[in-house]
This record gives structure tokens, C-alpha cells and sequence, in this order.
């Protein structure tokens, strides 16, 4: 027996391009469903991304999941980039105006899952065997099963918010899609640690030794960054190994401030560029990772996920409340132009910051060129500062 339900819109993903989709929708009376192969648990444990760009944090105030982090959140005016210990500053509202918030994804998943439950929102967790069908026809259907019973959510819009390994991309026909990808050759080994920042803002590295980034979570909570081979285990790396080799990229004179500790997690992260063509097929949509990849040099991979939900709820808001289907008609291109304008930024800070194996004498002092010249700049450092607060949604 297959137990049916109707909804308007069935959300595959409870991350926070889901959750944020489902809010903004609930908000303007759009009702929809959320999936999630995931248990709450695993969702709210992960560790990931901590900076939000100007309209991330507008998105998330207006959804009205912005209370604790207006309350906690770390308003950055700038950051720093570095290059063998010499710092250039990126003053970000001097250059645009605007700021960015310190705030973490773990964070803003909790804060979204405990509003949309308390406004008695349909989430099903530990969802198994989510398959989108009929993607192509007025009424496409949701299958899942839970806790051995099947189920089946009829609706009008799908969207695919389930991640790079999700099902909903895997949905479009191969004939159909085309992707485009760069694998990095190299990792980020990441450690937290409940420690004071070594900076009050963000130090983005190049070392001779290999990029290192020193950020934070909180006043007392650290999150730091070293470049480490594609293929290393995070049990090659002991505490203090770690220690000892950021303090070797970020410098003497910053070093000088590093505060130590037992680390509250170590994971070592692959670097991709990936963005798939088109992100939208009949009746769903892909949103967020389910579409594309960015390297996290460049901050920019919640944010863009947030983005492409700001997109997509405007058009189905559109559909439902005025009957106009221009921006569901135009989202994969809008969403896309926007993308790669990302993706580029994101390649571009990679691609200054890092060493690469198989860069030359020649590369390194292209990207010490790279750097002197926005040091030197203005223009140069403002086009960064824009990129990084973040481009406009349309």
C-alpha cells in the first residue's frame, strides 16, 4: 500500500537552500513538503561554510530566520589577503559599501529547522529511496519510504535542493544535461577548535609551503584551513603537526598571536568547480549544490545555494499569486549567468592563492604579480571586494 499526499511544491533537501526555499514560499502562503535521506541529527551536526555575503543575510531576515544572527553573528567590514607573510587588506565597506557576516552553516541549519517545525512545516528526515518521476508532466510525483511504508507526494514543482550526490540531477536525462567540472589537486584540511581567532578577520594565505586560511566561528570558536594533498588522510595529521605547519604559512608576525587547542574536528575537504546545464527539466528544479560546485577560496558556496532559492521562490511566488510564469520560464538562465560569474571568482582566488604541482617558477611569480597589483590597486581590490560581499541576483 502506497500512502499519497498533495503538496504545491516537494522539496528534496533539507539543507539550507531547502529550508530557506521552504520558508520564503510558507511565507508568501505557498505550501510545500521537504525530504531529506538525512536524520535531523546528521543534518544540524554538519560542519561547513561560515561567511554570508550581504544578500544571504538579508534572505535569511527577511525569511525571518535572522534573530540569533543578528544576536551572534560576526559583521566582517574586511579581510586580509597575505603572501609570504606580507598582508593586503580588502576594506569591504570602504570598496562597496557593504559587509559580510560571520555566521556558520551548522548554525543556520538549526535556526531554519527550528522555525519551519515550529510553524508545524511537513519535513520527513531519514527519507530512503526519494525518486522524482513524471518530472515532465503537469502533476510530477515524489515516491519515498519511511520506516518501511511507502509513500508518494503529488505536486506541481519539484526542487532538487539534495546536494551534489542527490537524486534530483540524476533525474535529467544525460542526453539532456551537460556538466562542466575541474577537479583541484590538492585538499583543505580543516581543524576546529574552541580557541580565540588569531585575527579579527579573515586571513586568506599564500605560502610558499601551500595556502592556509585563518577564520573563525565565534570570539572563542576557530576554524583554520591548510592546503594538503588530494589524497591525504586526516590521520596523517596529528594536533600539534597541524599547529605547527599553520603557523609556518601564516607567518611569524601572525603567529605570534596563534592560541592552540585540542581540535573539536579535523576533515580534510576535495576541491571541484562543477556546474550542470540546464537547471531546470520539465517540473524541477535544481537548486544549490544539486546544480554546482565552487572551490571554498572564495566563500562563496551557501551563498550562491541561497541565491538560487532567492531566485526560485520569487518565480514560484510569481506563478501562484499572479499567474506569471516569466521568471519560472527564465530562472535556469538567470541562475546560470550568475553562476559562472561565481564560479570565475572562485577560480580565480584558487588559482592566486595556492601552489599547484605543477606550477612553475614562472606561475609563482605571476601570482606574486597578482597580488602587488591589487595591493597597489584600488580597482583591482574593489573588484574583489565586489565579488566577495556578493553580485547582485539579477
Amino acid at each position: 500500500m502506497t500512502l499519497k499526499t498533495k503538496t504545491q511544491v516537494c522539496i528534496i533537501g533539507s539543507g539550507p537552500a531547502g529550508l530557506v526555499l521552504s520558508q520564503l514560499l510558507h511565507n508568501s502562503g505557498v505550501e510545500s513538503i521537504l525530504l531529506d535521506r538525512q536524520s535531523r541529527q546528521h543534518i544540524e551536526g554538519r560542519i561547513r561554510a561560515g561567511v554570508l555575503e550581504s544578500g544571504s543575510v538579508k534572505a535569511l531576515v527577511d525569511a525571518g530566520a535572522g534573530d540569533n544572527m543578528l544576536r551572534v553573528g560576526l559583521t566582517h567590514k574586511g579581510f586580509n589577503l597575505a603572501f609570504d607573510g606580507e598582508h593586503h587588506r580588502i576594506d569591504l565597506q570602504g570598496l562597496t559599501g557593504k559587509s559580510v557576516m560571520v555566521y556558520g552553516q551548522t548554525e543556520v541549519t538549526k535556526d531554519l529547522i527550528n522555525l519551519r517545525l515550529k510553524q508545524g512545516a511537513q519535513m520527513v528526515f531519514s527519507a530512503e529511496d526519494v525518486r522524482p518521476t513524471e518530472v515532465c508532466s503537469d502533476k510530477p510525483v515524489v515516491h519515498y519510504v519511511k520506516d518501511g511504508k511507502r509513500y508518494e507526494v503529488q505536486c506541481d514543482y519539484i526542487a532538487g535542493c539534495d546536494g551534489f550526490h542527490g537524486v534530483s540531477r540524476k533525474t535529467i536525462p544525460r542526453a539532456v544535461r551537460q556538466t562542466y567540472e575541474r577537479d583541484y589537486p590538492f585538499g583543505w584540511l580543516g581543524l576546529l577548535s574552541d580557541t580565540p581567532p588569531v585575527a579579527d578577520e579573515l586571513i586568506y594565505n599564500n605560502h610558499q609551503r601551500g595556502f592556509a586560511l585563518c577564520s573563525m566561528r565565534s570570539p572563542v570558536r576557530s576554524r583554520y584551513y591548510v592546503q594538503c594533498s588530494s589524497d591525504d588522510d586526516v590521520a596523517n595529521w596529528s594536533d600539534q603537526q597541524f599547529w605547527d605547519e599553520l603557523a609556518l604559512r601564516i607567518g611569524t608576525e601572525t603567529a605570534a598571536n596563534l592560541i592552540t587547542g585540542a581540535s573539536i574536528e579535523k576533515s580534510i575537504a576535495p576541491l571541484r568547480s562543477f556546474v550542470c546545464e540546464p537547471m531546470r527539466y520539465g517540473q524541477l528544479f535544481l537548486a544549490g549544490d544539486a546544480a554546482h560546485i565552487v572551490p571554498p577560496t572564495g566563500a562563496k558556496g551557501l551563498n550562491l545555494a541561497i541565491a538560487d532559492v532567492c531566485i526560485l521562490s520569487r518565480a514560484l511566488i510569481e506563478h501562484y499569486k499572479a499567474n506569471n510564469p516569466l521568471y519560472l520560464d527564465t530562472y535556469s538562465p538567470t541562475c546560470l549567468k550568475r553562476v559562472w560569474m561565481v564560479e570565475r571568482f572562485s577560480w580565480y582566488m584558487s588559482k592566486m592563492l595556492h601552489q599547484f604541482p605543477d606550477n612553475s617558477p614562472f606561475e609563482r611569480k605571476m601570482q606574486r604579480a597578482e597580488f602587488d597589483y591589487i595591493a597597489a590597486s584600488q580597482t583591482a581590490s574593489k573588484s574583489i571586494a565586489e565579488n566577495y560581499v556578493g553580485l547582485p541576483l539579477d
